[in-house]
């Protein structure tokens, strides 16, 4: 090969790994553990630990300017909820539950109210757009889990019921949320977050609007859907009657929520080579009297 092209190649290859490691230096590895939980007919508490299962996040983020950020996550967490836990009469009686593995895709974009190379701190909100997956499940009376979606207990994808479709396992949500951001060395960061997921689903738990007629679900679906639609028999002193058509079960005018809390660690992949007097341009700054 003539020393021309190898010199020529030579140029490429390295202004390629330059621009390479000047890309990178603005990429941070964000790893979250927490709690997961969500509001809805069978938790109607807008923020509780109640009932509130492990969460964990892995992504990347890359800073745009010492204060705004986009984020890219991978979040898996579990959802659950049981009337029988409910301090209101009327839900334990109706002594329903749930659990849900929660699959979340999203990215977002982050706002640091402060410049955290100048401060060690910096408040933050975020807000943007995730997928995610769900599937209700429940227990029936002998402990066997049930996937609750394909009973149809509230009708949906029944004849009887042409209004009532059946919900998607895939969803799109809103995410946002604040933390508040520490700063430890000049590549890591902790920081405390909220992450609330708006939903435009009603059927995390299963339950969103009234109850169908009884004889037409056990025809349609069997005797295992109408066991799993009203379980009232089960609860101590509970009532076994199924209730009538168009009894009130859920409210379709809410849609549900699921929320994550807990601690986010950030890891710069390269250090900045033009750091000084404690600001490098972007990413984590080496505190100053860390000790």
């Amino acid at each position: 090969m003539p020393v021309k092209r190898i010199l020529i190649l030579a140029l490429l290859l390295g202004s390629s790994a330059v621009y390479s490691q000047g890309i990178l230096k603005n990429v941070s590895i964000e790893a979250f553990g927490g709690f997961a939980n969500y509001q809805g007919e069978l938790q109607e508490s807008r923020y509780t630990f109640s009932q509130a299962m492990p969460a964990a996040s892995l992504g990347l983020s890359y800073a745009l300017t010492e204060k705004i950020s986009l984020r890219g996550l991978l979040t898996y967490g579990n959802i659950q909820a049981a009337d029988s836990l409910s301090g209101d009469l009327l839900r334990r009686q109706r002594n329903l539950s749930f659990r849900s593995k929660i699959y979340d895709a999203s990215l977002t974009g982050v706002y640091n109210f402060f410049d955290i190379m100048e401060r060690r701190y910096t408040p933050y909100v975020f807000a943007g757009v995730s997928v995610f997956n769900m599937g209700p499940y429940a227990y029936d009376a002998s402990g066997t889990k049930i996937g609750l979606r394909n009973l149809g207990t509230e009708g949906q994808g029944l004849p009887g019921y042409p209004d009532r479709k059946k919900y998607n396992y895939q969803n799109i949500s809103i995410p946002f949320g604040a933390g508040i951001r520490f700063a430890v060395t000049r590549n890591v960061s902790l920081a405390w977050e909220f992450r609330f997921n708006k939903t435009f689903t009603d059927y995390l738990d299963d339950v969103s609007t009234r109850y169908i007629d009884r004889n037409a679900l056990l025809a349609a679906k069997g005797p295992k859907a109408v066991e799993m639609a009203y379980r009232g028999g089960e609860a101590k002193n509970g009532n076994p009657v199924y209730p009538a058509e168009g009894t009130i079960r859920g409210n379709p005018k809410t849609k549900d929520w699921y929320y994550f809390s807990g601690i986010t660690v950030s890891f710069r992949l390269f250090n900045d080579r033009n750091f000084e007097n404690g600001h490098s341009g972007k990413g984590i700054p080496c505190p100053k009297n860390v000790y």
